[in-house]
């Protein structure tokens, strides 16, 4: 099948440098509607659903395939390479933070500018490391997913989106759980929920916005901390929100945030 098809790519926009944005877990590309029109006077947007998302190409799905994010990675660059595109503003969130940084590593001259919305190299606590979960709570969550995904969705979804005052969010982020094929999210989320990546951390060359939350409980300050830290010459930015989806529950912030870097990027260009 033709790769834009698969990954169910459209584009917008009037710019000619392409803006890129790829969702995170259990979501599709719809969740950016927020934030695209802001980009769309100056850039050519990018939208596409990771194969086993939205309206992608389930059949594409291969478990022994997508044992790892660098398949996702290898089908991001697929899209890049069927679109024409070189410098590249890749836009990802939470796991899809991590598929873009591997793009970027294969392929650096595909990309200008990485933006790393809520991104986590790992879930699990290690030796002087904190990612948010002990080994025994992703077991957990795993073996909840396989027993009961429905009840595992509704579950997890309020601590995700982190805001209880929107509980339209809430249900949006549920409803988007509950539409995903159960066996590719249940395959899809062993494959982020037990990835390691923080050794990917210094092969990472293009300029790099991580933007965290103030309040994540999936990617807690420490980890932003920590990828600024190991991604040479990176900028961090704390937005000061809560929950696992800014562009969703803070979305203006999202954007300023992500303008100010590119236009701070421009203006040193200069």
């Amino acid at each position: 099948m033709d790769v834009l098809k698969r990954n169910n790519v459209t584009v917008s926009g009037k710019g000619e440098q392409a803006l890129v944005f790829v969702h995170g877990f259990g979501c599709d590309q719809h969740m950016w509607r927020y934030v695209v029109p802001a980009f769309e006077e100056r850039y050519r947007v990018v939208l596409l659903d990771l194969v086993g998302a939205g309206q992608s190409d389930l059949t594409a799905y291969e478990p022994s395939r997508y044992d790892t994010l660098q398949a996702h990675a290898d089908d991001v660059l697929a899209v890049l390479h069927a679109l024409g595109l070189h410098n590249a503003i890749l836009v990802g969130h939470s796991v899809s933070a991590t598929i873009g940084m591997l793009a970027a590593i294969r392929e650096p001259a595909r990309f200008a500018k990485l933006v790393l919305v809520a991104p986590s190299p790992r879930f699990i606590n290690d030796v002087n490391y904190k990612g948010g979960f002990e080994q025994s709570d992703i077991e957990e969550l795993l073996e909840t997913m396989d027993n009961n995904y429905l009840g595992w969705s509704a579950s997890i979804t309020p601590v995700i989106m982190g805001n209880p005052n929107e509980p339209a969010l809430t249900e949006e982020l549920n409803n988007s759980f509950c539409n995903t094929d159960p066996t590719i999210a249940r395959h899809f989320a062993r494959v982020t929920f037990l990835a390691d990546n923080r050794a990917d951390l210094p092969l990472v060359r293009t300029p790099t916005l991580i933007l965290q939350c103030a309040q994540d409980t999936l990617a807690p300050l420490t980890v932003g901390h920590y990828l600024h830290q190991h991604i040479a010459g990176s900028q961090l930015t704390i937005l000061d929100t809560s929950g696992h989806c800014p562009h969703l529950s803070a979305p203006q912030a999202t954007i300023n945030a992500i303008n100010l870097f590119l236009d701070s990027a421009r203006i040193a260009q200069v």
